[in-house]
């Protein structure tokens, strides 16, 4: 059974897609694929026209807690997943190739896992090489503190958030090519703190 707020985060996600656009069609067309896949779409916005911070925490799937606060000073990289989005696999080795180019740069990469358990969570990274930290978020909390400003209406979905943790850019599906996001990064990277 669903929990409340999953439910409403679920609602909120999907009247998002709402309209006769290609996410909202997936949705109604009962293909029973448990997932609505983006399709790559880019949304990059100005500095000027960014909405405020995001800030959020939770577990790990360490089984540590972290929050957007740690990550203080960085360009920040997040990616909503779960273990069984075939898009999600599809792209792992990619964010982790963006990941391992970045890591000295003062940008930091946070999985958003907003389905599976902290063991489903643990295996996908060991299988797919993932190195960077997932937060584990089936209640919908961390995914519920985005919605209001860049709604991840697909999963996957990756964000790029600056040094002050707003929406920078927004990848809605499977990254099209790591290309696209290490050119999201570079950018965000360039602005003057």
């Amino acid at each position: 059974m669903l929990s409340l707020v999953t439910a409403g985060v679920l609602l909120v996600v999907l009247s998002g897609c709402a309209g006769g656009d290609d996410l909202a069609d997936q949705y109604r067309s009962g293909n029973q694929q448990n997932y609505v896949a983006g399709n790559g779409a880019i949304l990059e916005i100005v500095p000027d026209d960014r909405e405020d911070p995001v800030e959020f925490s939770g577990q790990l799937d360490s089984g540590s807690e972290v929050s957007s606060s740690d990550y203080e000073g960085e360009v920040l990289v997040v990616n909503f997943w779960y273990a069984s989005c075939p898009p999600c696999r599809a792209e792992a080795a990619d964010l982790e190739a963006v990941n391992a180019a970045f890591a000295d740069q003062g940008v930091s990469f946070l999985g958003v896992n907003v389905r599976d358990d902290q063991a489903a969570a643990v295996a996908f990274a060991k299988k797919f090489g993932v190195t960077y930290p997932s937060l584990l978020d089936q209640e919908g909390q961390v995914l519920l503190a985005f919605s209001g400003v860049v709604a991840p209406n697909a999963v996957p979905t990756t964000l790029v958030l600056d040094r002050e943790f707003r929406v920078a850019a927004r990848i809605l599906g499977q990254i099209p090519d790591r290309s696209i996001l290490e050119g999201l990064i570079d950018r965000v990277l360039a602005e003057q703190p």
